[in-house]
């Protein structure tokens, strides 16, 4: 007999092997001695240990005896050819083992659909060799071949945004989510979706799913598959971390190899709502707040009423408020980074004034954050200003100690040439607003209905019997009565008319204010003079100024 050799397999098995039958097959270990000569006198055998294995010390006796049969025993059958081939690269046996095992794992696809996924589950303990070595991707091309063959199995009943699949990030949602799970293994079953779920860790799913779209799997199945693991995994997740991980694992998937039609803005709405009391890595969450914001124009008001961390810290969300409204702003971001249409940019932006009205009421709404909120979007969001305006009075009525100047900055966001003539004239009666805001509102309101007045010329009503313009004078743009109309219904929409009680009321309101204005301007110009005639009469040193009134509102 050669050189005995004591092999330590991962503390899995202890094999005495000859050093000589394994060299001619194993380049590892002919290396191995080759560096580090054995002396033949010694007392012990020398001792070889093998650290990560793949497969074990069962697999180690296989390739063992694969050697001492001098290579032809026929030992590589469907439960371990992906372990061998495995093993095969890691003792360096190629082309002798490694090409028998090549050879096995080619039939993988006429394999029953048992030992593809008994495959599955032998991956994740060869990993990463699985990958390297190609046998990962062998398995997913064997899936793939058996869910085309299955044609009248094709999951459709499992659908992640169907009503069973709900996500909360209350505790009491724990019931319902174990509910799902039962349903899983109910009659209703999806056959491979549930066959994979039970043997893919968080690791392996991640892998798995991008080695069958790197061949052509369906992308809107897989992203079926990806909710549906959550769906059945997460009540079942014996910590946090654990729930963490497997969040992490789709979120990654969807964001870097899946088409975006492929999953909803409601099915990441879910995802959310189940990551927000967990720490996921912050790599992970501005994925998923990516992801969202691209997809935000199809979010309803409920979606973006999420809320805010209850850690009692200041967070990056909504800073001791009941909803993150940092969250919402970071969306924003995360879609106007798009240059999205003016038809999708519109639909935000009508979303976003529902989301104000909703948020103003919270007396724990910082002004710095209802101001980025309100300013968040630019002029081209909003045809009409009256949902903004709204919602900023109710949050001046909520917080009542605003000072004018912090009232002002929350009202920049407000273009008065957009409000309907009611929501300017309630303005202008509204004590809560300053007293500058209520005049630019009135003064852009007149500014435009100027500006049409001189675009259009002087207005002359049209005679009682005469027919709509036609022909020639349409043809070449001489029919001033489109524009004249346009006055008198603009004029209507204002009640101009002198009999308008309302009309009356608002002038007043204006008078009012100016008249409160020149006030304070006369006060103003009194303590100037009397200043003036202290200094000239030389006040003694001692005495102080008084201070100037202030604005009033």
């Amino acid at each position: 007999m050669g050189c005995v050799l004591e092999v330590d397999v991962d503390g899995e098995g202890v094999f005495f092997v000859d050093k000589d039958v394994l060299a001619p097959f194993s380049g590892k270990i002919k290396n191995l001695f080759d560096e580090r000569p054995v002396g033949r006198g010694a007392r012990r055998p020398p001792r070889v240990v093998l650290h990560g294995f793949p497969g074990g010390a069962e697999t180690f006796e296989l390739v063992a005896r694969f050697c001492y049969t001098g290579g032809g025993l026929a030992v590589v059958t469907a439960a371990n050819a992906c372990a061998l081939r495995c093993a095969a690269e890691f003792m360096n046996m190629a082309p002798s083992l490694a090409k028998l095992a090549e050879k096995a794992l080619d039939e993988m696809p006429h394999w029953p659909w048992q030992s593809v996924v008994d495959a599955v589950r032998q991956c994740e303990r060869l990993l990463p060799l699985a990958e390297s070595t190609g046998v990962l991707g062998r398995v997913a091309g064997a899936l793939l071949s058996h869910m085309a063959v299955v044609g009248d199995a094709t999951p459709t009943s499992s659908s992640p945004e169907s009503s069973a699949f709900r996500f909360s990030c209350d505790t009491k949602s724990s019931a319902s989510l174990f509910s799902s799970t039962a349903r899983c293994n109910g009659s209703s079953r999806t056959w491979w979706f549930e066959d994979l779920v039970v043997v893919l860790s968080p690791g392996m799913l991640e892998r798995l799913a991008r080695a069958l779209l790197a061949r052509g799997a369906d992308h809107g199945v897989v992203a079926r598959f990806l909710f549906y693991y959550l769906k059945c995994r997460l009540a079942g997740a014996a910590n946090a971390e654990d729930k963490a991980a497997m969040l992490e694992a789709v979120i990654i998937v969807i964001a870097d190899d899946l088409d975006r039609s492929s999953v909803s803005c409601k099915g990441l709405f879910g995802i959310l709502r189940v990551a927000s009391p967990l720490r996921l890595a912050g790599a992970c969450q501005d994925r998923l707040v990516a992801m969202i914001g691209r997809k935000l124009d199809h979010a309803t008001l409920d979606n973006l009423l999420v809320q805010a961390p209850c850690s009692g810290k200041k967070t990056r969300g909504g800073g001791g408020s009941l909803y993150d409204v940092g969250l919402v702003l970071r969306f924003l971001e995360a879609f106007l980074r798009e240059e999205p249409e003016p038809a999708r940019l519109k639909k935000v932006g009508a979303l976003v004034d529902l989301y104000l009205a909703e948020v103003a009421p919270d007396p724990s709404l910082r002004p710095a954050r209802f101001v980025e909120l309100a300013t968040a979007l630019p002029p081209a969001a909003r045809d009409c200003h009256d949902a903004l305006y709204r919602a900023i009075d109710v949050y001046f009525q909520v917080h009542g100690r605003l000072t004018d100047e912090e009232k002002m900055k929350i009202c920049k966001g407000i273009n008065y040439e957009r409000l309907s003539p009611d929501c300017c004239k309630h303005l202008a009666r509204n004590a809560g607003f300053p007293t500058r805001a209520a005049v630019q509102a009135l003064a852009s309101q007149h500014a435009v209905l100027k500006g049409i007045i001189r675009h259009s010329g002087p207005m002359k009503p049209p005679p009682p019997s005469a027919p709509p313009a036609t022909g020639k004078h349409q043809r070449d743009g001489h029919d001033d009565g489109g524009d004249q109309q346009q006055v008198v219904l603009y004029a209507s929409r204002l009640e101009l008319s002198l009999e308008n009680q309302s009309l009356k009321s608002l002038l007043d309101g204006m008078n009012w204010r100016m008249m409160e204005l020149e006030k304070v301007c006369s006060r103003m110009k009194t303590q100037m003079n009397k200043m003036k005639a202290s200094r000239r009469g030389g006040v003694a040193a001692g005495c102080t100024a008084r201070s100037l009134p202030r604005m009033c509102s």
